[in-house]
């Protein structure tokens, strides 16, 4: 019952996967785990990482008390970046984006176990196509002869799942039928729009919704021309060589944390999580790895 995407998912020579589960083995020879004193940790490159740092600091304070480990935060400034530091061992612990994830897992080491949730349990968010009022842009077709705004080429919602979704369901290439444009970031691309530099832009609405709750942009700044299914957001994993023992002490971290009137409750209410779930990266992102398939991608690991 395998779905085809899992055939062209491959991890890096570098690793190891005999249990089938799409992500790297837990190295067996003690030689090959790391304990290291500290810990760095580092969440997905999509806004302002100063914000986030404070953000963080309550749970990484829980995250010491419960490994025994000082952590420490790492502002990455792009998902390549975020990758490269995982895969060459300056990264323990981190938040991958949505579309970035696979590629950590193919070719950092990564291994995902958490993601955040409603109350409910219920998680995920969705990709919109956004423009502002008064642009001339009505509907998807209409973004046809102009700019559309991405984010970076490894974002699931900021440039994978719209350029499946403009090829499949709109007939609409990048270069063809418009002109990619490539902002770096989801608070890049909202940003544009609000303030009329890009004419359209494709983000995740989680990002949106956080952002006018902070009033840094407003609800009557966009029109939203276009909403996709709901994708999982983003996951939490660790580097495959840690110590088994300090990789359950993470996850103890993560699941144990109390979230009543913490930073993390506060900032990511906003886009209605109140908790940490347990994930599988090989059914919760089999969607994602279908899209990255529908565009070509392949996980080469330079």
């Amino acid at each position: 019952m395998a779905a085809p995407a899992f055939a062209d998912f491959q991890l890096s020579d570098r690793y190891s996967d005999a249990d089938g589960d799409l992500i790297a083995d837990i190295p067996t020879d003690a030689a090959d785990l790391l304990d290291p004193s500290t810990l760095i940790f580092a969440y997905t490159p999509v806004e302002d990482p100063a914000v986030y740092a404070e953000v963080w600091q309550g749970f990484l304070d829980h995250m010491s008390e419960v490994t025994g480990k000082k952590v420490q935060f790492f502002p990455v400034q792009s998902n390549a970046a975020q990758i490269e530091a995982m895969r060459a061992g300056r990264l323990h612990v981190a938040g991958f984006n949505t579309g970035s994830n696979p590629l950590a897992v193919a070719c950092a080491g990564l291994r995902p176990f958490a993601m955040m949730a409603a109350e409910d349990g219920s998680f995920g968010y969705e990709m919109e196509i956004i423009t502002y009022p008064g642009s001339g842009i009505e509907e998807v077709k209409d973004i046809a002869g102009g700019d559309l705004a991405f984010t970076t080429e490894t974002s699931n919602s900021g440039f994978k799942a719209p350029s499946a979704i403009l090829k499949a369901d709109f007939g609409m290439e990048a270069g063809r039928d418009f002109t990619p444009v490539f902002s770096g970031k989801h608070d890049n691309s909202i940003l544009g729009v609000a303030n009329k530099d890009y004419p359209a832009a494709a983000v995740a609405n989680s990002v949106k919704g956080r952002m006018i709750e902070r009033d840094v942009v407003s609800e009557d700044q966009f029109n939203v021309i276009y909403t996709s299914q709901t994708f999982p957001t983003t996951g939490y994993g660790v580097a495959h060589n840690l110590t088994p023992e300090l990789q359950d002490k993470i996850k103890d971290a993560f699941f144990s944390f109390d979230w009543e009137g913490s930073a993390l409750a506060e900032e990511f209410g906003k886009s209605g999580e109140a908790q940490f779930i347990e994930i599988s990266f090989q059914k919760d992102w089999d969607v994602i790895r279908k899209i990255d398939d529908a565009n070509g991608v392949a996980y080469d690991c330079q």
